[in-house]
């Protein structure tokens, strides 16, 4: 099966977040083989009840090539022309996890072993895969994680600082609001003076951002609001404290603000002679913890594309990161040797 072919299989296999069973059986058969073919080892990790990783490794795993299986809704199939595979995961994983595997059997076949592939769950809401994966790391010395950057090596991503608000009013009457409390509209006062918050910049990673993603509440036009809800997340580039002292400050007791989960902003290194970008989404690499080695960030696709209608991935990049990838590894296991 070419990289074009296992690209789709795995997109025509629906994982969103939290349903990854399937492809993770079909992962872990597609390894099995290929680890007993090349005298290695495929195992399942387990991560939560009907969840787990698929690790494959092949001798004393210095290297690891990694990406994340589950991706966001909704699904839909893949399908090709010349130029693209298109489908929910085309670029954000699941062509990455193909190129991955396409250059794994290369590096087999021309006898390059000490090195592995790891394949988690949970990245697009909490690293769950990743987390669970750092608590039992395997001696790797170098962390090649894949994202859709174009095949160009990232030298630092923007974190993530996301929050939940929740405010809360009285029921009354709208004819009669002096008689009740409008959740919605504290809210959106709190919302506002959010909006209001100046925002760091950085030389390297450019400006934090924040999006209010979801906002929701009340019962009905003729009811003042007893209870909104909203989902904001702020991109940052560098530390978190500054934007959390500024949400407390703003909130100020008007409504609650409950942090979900952060993300810190990377700075990476870059390796050999790569070509070099800035990516601002996140990553599962804050959540390994530097437990399976010093990450490196890329991978083909474009993340303008991920979790769009539109999303695919260029043929063309998907075979130049087969290469890439075997070429990381080459390089990466000769500077082990090295030391």
């Amino acid at each position: 099966m070419n990289v074009f072919e296992l690209t789709r299989a795995l997109v025509d296999i629906e994982s969103v977040t939290g349903n990854e069973k399937q492809v993770g059986d079909y992962l872990f058969t597609h390894l099995s083989s290929l680890a007993v073919k090349h005298a290695g080892l495929a195992e399942r990790q387990h991560v939560e009840p009907g969840r787990f990783n698929v690790l494959a490794s092949w001798g004393k795993p210095l290297v690891t090539l990694s990406t994340h299986m589950d991706t966001v809704p909704p699904f839909f199939p893949s399908s090709e022309n010349e130029e693209f595979i298109s489908g929910r995961g085309a670029c954000d994983a699941k062509g990455i996890t193909a190129a991955m595997i396409a250059a794994a059997e290369g590096l087999l076949e021309k006898g390059t072993k000490n090195f592995a592939l790891l394949f988690v769950v949970g990245e697009e809401r909490n690293g769950a895969g990743a987390i669970a994966a750092s608590k039992s790391p395997r001696g790797s010395r170098y962390l090649i994680n894949g994202e859709p950057t174009e095949n160009l090596m990232a030298l630092g991503s923007k974190g993530s600082l996301r929050y939940e608000l929740v405010a809360r009013g009285r029921l009354a009457h709208s004819a009669y609001p002096e008689l009740g409390h409008s959740a919605i509209e504290t809210l959106l006062d709190v919302l506002q003076d959010l909006r209001r918050i100046p925002l760091p910049e950085d030389a390297l990673l450019g400006r934090s951002t924040l999006n209010i993603g979801t906002l929701s509440g009340g019962r009905a036009p003729n009811v003042i609001a007893d209870h909104a809800q909203a989902d904001l997340l702020f991109r940052l580039v560098g530390d978190a404290e500054p934007i959390r002292a500024a949400v407390t400050a703003a909130v100020a007791g008007r409504a609650e603000a409950r942090e979900v989960v952060h993300s810190p902003a990377l700075r990476l290194e870059a390796f050999d002679t790569f070509r070099t970008t800035v990516v601002s989404f996140t990553s599962d690499i804050p959540s390994f913890a530097g437990t399976w080695g010093r990450p490196l960030l890329i991978g083909p696709g474009s993340i303008q594309l991920a979790h769009t209608a539109e999303e695919h991935v260029p043929k063309i990049q998907l075979l130049e990161a087969v290469e890439i990838y075997a070429r990381l590894v080459k390089g990466l296991l000769a500077t082990e040797e090295g030391n």
